[in-house]
């Protein structure tokens, strides 16, 4: 299933951020919720700013218009101060977007832990995001950085510990 632009993506004031306060603001949450929902959908994790400036994300080809890097970086900025996204080097120019946070994640792989009968039990994170066993599971496919700080939260939460074999690193969850 092809993903769903909201009506502000054919709309071309869209793509200027707007002076007044108030309408700015709707604006940068209606960028945000879009986002989102378009890394969600095409599950994305880690981004380079300057790619996703050319993506069909800020740059409708259909209307010719593009959201300039300055914008761009205001919108993301607004995903950071939100939680929603966490800056990957100094320069600003890499970035792990959190469609869902890491907490949320950790939920999600518990509760199909518990489901599936499995707790006392240990996994590697390879099984967890590329096993047969969670083919069709959201988490499947899960960078491994946002994985580990999944298990991170389990672990404060006392659901779950980070353990060594050999060279690889997995999980037993409680």
């Amino acid at each position: 299933m092809g993903f769903e632009w909201p009506w502000q993506y054919n709309f071309p004031p869209f793509y200027t951020l707007q002076p007044n306060v108030d309408t700015r603001q709707k604006q940068l949450s209606a960028w945000s919720s879009l986002v989102l929902s378009y890394c969600r959908h095409n599950k994305l994790y880690t981004l380079n700013v300057m790619e996703i400036q050319e993506s069909p994300l800020f740059n409708n080809k259909k209307i010719q218009r593009k959201l300039s890097l300055e914008s761009v970086q205001v919108v993301l900025e607004e995903l950071r101060k939100k939680g929603n996204l966490e800056w990957l080097d100094k320069t600003k120019s890499r970035f792990l977007i959190m469609w869902r946070r890491p907490d949320e994640w950790g939920k999600v792989i518990y509760q199909w832990v518990s489901k599936n009968g499995m707790t006392n039990s240990v996994f590697t994170l390879y099984e967890l995001i590329s096993g047969d066993d969670t083919v069709g599971e959201e988490f499947h496919g899960l960078e491994e950085a946002m994985l580990l700080r999944s298990l991170e939260a389990l672990q404060l939460e006392h659901k779950a510990e980070m353990i060594t074999l050999n060279d690889s690193r997995g999980v037993k969850f409680f």
